[in-house]
Formats: structure tokens, C-alpha cells, sequence
């Protein structure tokens, strides 16, 4: 069983920036990508970005191309997602995840295990 717990969030300033860690535990961590997304109020949970864990591939929704930056630190068993120029529509419950095997990164159902999530308000 692997725990994730995720930190960061906050209120900001539109134009801000913010970093959430997801910080992995368990008996055997050895995931093949850790991924965040995010659930908006009354929307669907949506992919933001992932990372392999391995190789440090990297993958970005268009929609945060260019503002965040998705890292990880093996030895930590943590992942960060650095999140710039941050906007009113990025306001949301972020999830941090990770899946076992090399499925589709950007697919939710890909992924095994997720965190409880960490809010993140931008105001105008």
C-alpha cells in the first residue's frame, strides 16, 4: 500500500505562485509516474501534469504549458508541481497520484493511488 499526502496549497494573488509537494510512503514505493490534477467545483478532476519516475519525463495539460513545472526527488519519495502566473481558473482541489505501470499518463483511471488533496484559491 503506498500513502501520498499532499501540501502547498493556499490562497494567492492572481499572478502568483505556489509549490505543492506529494510526499509517498509505504511499504514498497516503485511507481512508474506521479501525476496531479485537479477537481474545480462542480467540474471534472482533470489532468494537469505528470512526471515519470524513472527518467523525469515530463507531460503538461496546454492549459498550464509554460506556468508549472512538474519535479521529483527520488531520494525523498516526493514530487513537486511549482505553479506560476497562477489565474482565477486554476482555483481548485489538487490530487497528487501515481500509477505502477506504464499506462497512459494522462488518463485518472491509470492511476492506483491518490492523495486527500490540497486546495489552492487564486483570487482576482
Amino acid at each position: 500500500q503506498v500513502q501520498l499526502v499532499e501540501s502547498g496549497g493556499g490562497l494567492v494573488q492572481a499572478g502568483g505562485s505556489l509549490r505543492l509537494s506529494c510526499a509517498a510512503s509505504g511499504r514498497t514505493f516503485s511507481a512508474y509516474a506521479m501525476a496531479w490534477f485537479r477537481q474545480a467545483v462542480g467540474k471534472e478532476r482533470e489532468f494537469v501534469a505528470a512526471i515519470t519516475w524513472s527518467s523525469g519525463g515530463t507531460y503538461y495539460a496546454d492549459s498550464v504549458k509554460g506556468r508549472f513545472a512538474i519535479s521529483r526527488d527520488n531520494a525523498k519519495k516526493t514530487g513537486y508541481l511549482q505553479m506560476n502566473s497562477l489565474k482565477p481558473e486554476d482555483t481548485a482541489l489538487y490530487y497528487c497520484a501515481t500509477q505502477d505501470y506504464a499506462g497512459s499518463v494522462y488518463q485518472r483511471d491509470e492511476y492506483k493511488y491518490w492523495g486527500q488533496g490540497t486546495q489552492v484559491t487564486v483570487s482576482s
